[in-house]
């Protein structure tokens, strides 16, 4: 069957294409931990551990399950729980909020900026009560958050801070990387993040002694020595063979976030002049493109051309937090003006380190093509 007239097809990520790159180092690692049997915890998981710490600039890195469990932990490291308030922005996955309610302490939403995804810090000042303790920030697909603004908001009001990093590895807010300006800093290797493990994983950093033993304490069953259990945990440990797969990615991390930046200010030159918001690119927020979103009314019109024409895209925020389900009866979406119509309108385009220019340009001329 001749498929010449058929359009490119360009993936919305390609992670095969990754993996065939690094291919041989990764299957070294992964023969060395099967043959070693041994796949919880260990010394490649401490080594891991320690590179990612020494990444960041921080102190410690406690591995755990996933993305989640690191924010829920790091509230229970804090002692955040029943009668506390958190605030969190209106836009973001769920995990950011549903975690504060499972610790027994209730969100608090506070609606982002135009254009930039992340939380207002003139809402959070709006949101704080007598029973808020912490803000979690999230460094929204991949831009960081105001943080000389909300650091300054936590300390005013003797406020915890924790850093929600799990679309933002590698960002940097005037220069320092995200994750290491909290008390604590909370990442996600899903496998399609900016740094992904083949499987599920997460990580805490922090530079505080007592709050990394604490989430240690927490993952492993309280177990700080084999059957001395100092307090109630669970169960949340990354596994060998992701840690071994992580640090082998980590080495490729600086070159692939760069490939992303690069990507992404191509697009922005080649579709500058049609009718779309494009993603802010600003000296002082190193964005490392985990999303590049663009905005459009007719969003859903211009995804349906698109996969017509063999690109692959996502609409990762449909709703906003408060209209989700679980809030909807206890937030008033009219209080989140911006948050909803970024969901609203936010189409989120191919981008991934591998990406060629031939992909590229056939993106932006379908894009053109469509509505210029």
């Amino acid at each position: 069957m001749n498929n010449s007239h058929l359009p490119m097809h360009v993936p919305f990520v390609d992670l095969k294409v990754q993996y065939e790159s690094i291919k041989s180092e990764i299957d070294g690692v992964v023969a060395e931990v099967l043959s070693n049997a041994n796949f919880i915890g260990g010394p490649i998981v401490e080594k891991f551990e320690n590179s990612f710490a020494e990444f960041v600039g921080v102190n410690h890195c406690v591995s755990c399950g996933n993305g989640t469990d690191a924010l829920e932990i790091a509230l229970q490291a804090l002692e955040i729980g029943e009668g506390d308030e958190v605030i969190v922005p209106a836009m973001s996955w769920i995990s950011t909020a549903e975690v504060v309610s499972t610790v027994g302490a209730k969100p608090v939403f506070a609606d982002v900026l135009p254009n930039r995804f992340t939380i207002d810090p003139t809402e959070i000042e709006r949101r704080i009560s007598i029973k808020t303790k912490a803000i979690i920030p999230v460094h929204f697909y991949g831009r960081p958050a105001e943080m000389d603004q909300i650091l300054a908001i936590a300390k005013k009001h003797n406020l915890k801070i924790i850093e929600d990093c799990a679309q933002a590895h590698g960002a940097k807010f005037n220069g320092k990387l995200v994750g290491s300006f909290g008390d604590l800093g909370a990442f996600s290797f899903y496998p399609s993040k900016n740094l992904g493990a083949y499987g599920d994983a997460g990580g805490i950093v922090t530079n505080d002694q007592v709050l990394a033993s604490n989430c240690r304490l927490i993952s492993n069953h309280g177990e700080k020595t084999k059957h001395q259990h100092l307090r109630e945990g669970r169960n949340s440990r990354m596994d060998t063979l992701q840690a071994a797969i992580l640090s082998v990615k980590l080495k490729y991390l600086y070159n692939w976030t760069n490939a992303r930046i690069s990507k992404a200010a191509y697009y922005n030159e080649q579709l500058k002049e049609l009718p779309i918001a494009l993603p802010l690119i600003e000296d002082k927020h190193q964005h490392v493109f985990h999303i590049y979103a663009i905005q459009i009314a007719n969003r859903n019109a211009l995804k349906e051309q698109l996969a017509k024409q063999g690109v692959d895209t996502q609409i990762h925020n449909p709703l906003s937090l408060p209209e989700l389900t679980p809030y909807q009866d206890k937030f008033d979406i009219k209080d989140y003006p911006v948050a909803k119509a970024l969901a609203a309108k936010t189409l989120s385009l191919p981008l991934f380190p591998e990406m060629t220019r031939e992909e590229q340009d056939h993106v932006v001329e379908s894009i053109g093509n469509i509505i210029g």
